[in-house]
């Protein structure tokens, strides 16, 4: 199982995010933990500095944008 973290203040590219990862996984068959964080000091020890940021096992992948199904589609499938 992949534990993937969806870092950001809660806003709505935060949230698509984070559902876009969750239906590309259901879709693939592929289990994952989605987990949002939005604690602003934990957001900061993955030196992210702007969100919406995408962390996969404990690795920051992504930051700043929503992420293209595309990419997040190579992310579950490696």
């Amino acid at each position: 199982m992949k534990t993937i973290k969806v870092l950001g203040s809660g806003c709505a590219k935060c949230t698509k995010t984070a559902e876009l990862i969750e239906k590309l996984a259901a879709e693939l068959g592929v289990d994952v933990r989605v987990i949002k964080e939005t604690d602003a000091q934990t957001i900061m020890t993955y030196g992210v500095m702007s969100t919406p940021a995408v962390v996969i096992d404990e690795q920051l992948i992504h930051s700043g944008s929503i992420p293209t199904q595309v990419d997040v589609s190579g992310w579950l499938q490696s």
